[in-house]
């Protein structure tokens, strides 16, 4: 057996108390989501449960279904953006990577500034415009804002992906009579699979996870994500906790459910291309 130095030892140890203590707010969001309520208040605090109940997700996902429609609201502006992304972030990337344009790395350095800007500064622009063209409350609303915070991200990402294709694979294609557009879509995107679902998922989860836009867009609840339907367990006397860790679990568990489903292709979709 291959024997580890003490140097590997400690660095695993370090590794897994990092690991704890990233997954430590999960796990204390999941365990108060099925907390009696008089054990959420416990001195000093119960980190493993001695009672769970079911009471929460019950009453908020069978009982009283008000949710649902923020949680489909979700959906619906999550994968909206994700396409929106990819779709145009794939052929700006390739026309980057590809191409000799006149103040490429210039737009470059612009992606990478406008991932620093926070989102408030962009929503309000946004906010006015979107009223102006007629399109606030709107599902189109909630996605365009999205896609402008995930769309840097998503070519800064895809263009090294694209630098590391040999540039003979198209030349052969337009040789077997294919033109540039074809080329791309028939030989460049299919072998671009891990980074394609490396922005999809990230697309997702930004669009997934977003309050700013949902606050300053959509003004109508059915239009509201499910950023928003958390809100209402937070009242002016009090916050109820079960039923606030109860939808936030709900909440999460299809991002957590990506990344397991997915996490192969991610990771090779962030490395790929690192040596451009």
């Amino acid at each position: 057996m291959k024997k580890y130095t003490v140097k590997q030892y400690l660095l695993l140890l370090a590794a897994i108390l990092i690991t704890i203590i990233f997954l430590f707010p999960i796990y204390w969001m999941v365990t108060t989501s099925v907390k009696p309520i008089q054990d959420v208040f416990a001195t000093p605090p119960m980190i493993i449960p001695e009672t769970i109940r079911f009471d929460a997700y019950v009453k908020n996902l069978i009982e009283d279904q008000s949710l649902l429609p923020y949680l489909r609201n979700s959906f619906i502006v999550a994968i909206g953006t994700a396409a929106l992304t990819l779709l145009i972030s794939l052929p700006c990337a390739y026309a980057i990577a590809r191409f000799r344009l006149k103040g490429a790395s210039i737009l470059l350095l612009i992606l990478l500034v406008t991932q620093m800007i926070p989102g408030i500064m962009t929503a309000m622009p946004l906010f006015i415009l979107f009223t102006k063209l007629g399109l606030l409350n709107s599902y189109m609303a909630l996605i365009i804002g999205n896609t402008t915070t995930a769309l840097p991200f998503a070519i800064v990402v895809m263009r090294p992906f694209f630098l590391s294709i040999p540039k003979g694979l198209e030349d052969a294609a337009v040789v077997d009579g294919c033109n540039r557009f074809t080329a791309f879509l028939r030989i460049i995107l299919p072998l671009t699979k891990p980074s394609v679902l490396t922005v999809g998922t990230f697309s997702f989860l930004f669009a997934w996870g977003d309050l700013i836009f949902a606050l300053t867009l959509a003004t109508d609840e059915k239009i509201r994500p499910l950023t928003m339907g958390l809100t209402k367990f937070i009242g002016q006397y009090g916050t109820q906790w079960d039923n606030l860790m109860a939808v936030s679990t709900i909440a999460a568990a299809p991002i957590i459910l990506l990344f397991l489903l997915l996490q192969k292709y991610i990771v090779s979709g962030i490395t790929a291309g690192s040596e451009k």
